[in-house]
């Protein structure tokens, strides 16, 4: 736009912001009949015909702007808020929720757009809420309780925007095709209550290696063969630290010959086997108040065990995607390790847990083999 055109908008403009409506409508209504007027004219136009009492002239200029520019996000506010005082609010919600969503991919956001949003945020909560309660007070009425059908009700956190969909992202390898499951109940594995019997043994075990704390090391150890691009708080640390007893599918034959009870009920397991890479197995060790950052396993192919063996009172929890279990002595938990999950011990002494790994349930023993062979020539590669 130049010449003329642009001083008429320059001074419709002006007369907006001084308050004379009519004049800035009459200038713009001018310019829009042009028909090569911008998005931002038509939205201008909008303004003043708001104030001018003009609420579905307004709708129709700002419905010009949103034509040409989509995701022009003061059109969207302008739109949601005009719509929210014409009583229309539902409709009203679709155009806050997208003037969100332009706003998340925005690098920088000016400052009225900012204070439109925090108008859209506290619109949308309070509809989500008014959503969530409605499913609730429906489904409760029909007899649904949380406690009986805790995937329906993490189904429901999902929809109402209460919990992320959780899916399994190994760091290294992906199997496709797998139950996208966090905890596998231990009743599944018919070797898991020979375990548990000797947990008593196992642990005793665990408490004289622990008298001789050399054995542990930090979990996570940074390399100076590897870039440090790991910012975990846990790196280097002692407060989750690991007594290994299988490593790189190695055994530690210096814990085999303290821990014969331990080794001995380990064999008994299937254990997920890669010559060089797995089995691992180790006491995992949680300090008091320490946590393990939310992250993701390495590979999809195995699910990791967790035998606990010292479980301080009010301990703590295992969260694996939007699932929560507390350790308690002597009963197996399972995972998936892939999927996000986090740990962390809220009290004042160590919890202690035998972790290992086993092949996936739903693996064949043909695709095992394959995916065993695939890994070791990607270690040999590597150490071309």
């Amino acid at each position: 736009m130049s010449g003329a055109p642009q001083q008429r908008l320059q001074a419709a403009l002006e007369a907006l912001r001084a308050g004379r409506a009519a004049e800035a409508e009459a200038l713009l209504d001018e310019l829009t009949r042009g028909g090569n007027a911008a998005a931002s004219t038509w939205l201008a136009l909008a303004f003043a015909r708001v104030n001018l009492d003009r609420a579905e002239d307004a709708l129709l200029a700002v419905d010009r702007a949103l034509q040409l520019e989509p995701r022009n996000i003061r059109a969207l506010l302008f739109k949601a808020d005009h719509l929210d005082r014409l009583g229309r609010e539902r409709t009203a919600l679709g155009f806050y929720q997208g003037a969100l969503r332009v706003a998340a991919s925005m690098a920088q956001i000016p400052e009225d757009v900012r204070r439109g949003l925090a108008r859209a945020e506290e619109v949308c909560d309070r509809w989500a809420a008014h959503y969530e309660n409605y499913l609730l007070e429906n489904l409760e009425q029909a007899g649904f309780t949380r406690a009986e059908f805790p995937r329906f009700a993490e189904s429901l956190d999902i929809a109402c925007g209460k919990a992320p969909v959780q899916l399994q992202q190994p760091t290294r390898y992906y199997f496709p095709g797998l139950p996208q499951r966090t905890f596998y109940p231990r009743e599944m594995f018919p070797w898991a209550a020979a375990l548990e019997a000797q947990t008593a043994q196992i642990r005793d075990e665990l408490l004289a290696v622990m008298r001789d704390d050399g054995h542990f090391q930090p979990y996570l150890e940074s390399s100076p063969d590897q870039p440090q691009l790991n910012t975990s708080r846990n790196l280097d640390r002692m407060d989750w630290s690991a007594c290994y007893l299988w490593r790189d599918g190695v055994r530690v034959e210096a814990l085999a010959e303290r821990c014969p009870a331990t080794f001995a009920a380990l064999e008994a397991v299937p254990l997920c086997r890669v010559p060089g890479q797995m089995p691992s197995a180790l006491f995992s060790r949680l300090a008091p108040g320490a946590r393990i950052e939310p992250h993701h396993g390495a590979v999809n192919t195995r699910l990791i065990c967790h035998l606990p063996l010292v479980v301080p009172p009010q301990c703590g929890e295992l969260r694996v995607g939007n699932d929560r279990r507390s350790w308690r002595e002597g009963e197996l938990l399972v995972f998936d390790d892939s999927m996000e999950h986090e740990a962390w011990n809220e009290s004042r002494d160590e919890r202690v847990v035998l972790l290992f790994d086993i092949w996936r349930p739903e693996l064949s023993e043909a695709e095992r083999h394959w995916v065993s062979a695939m890994l070791q020539a990607v270690k040999a590669y590597e150490a071309l």
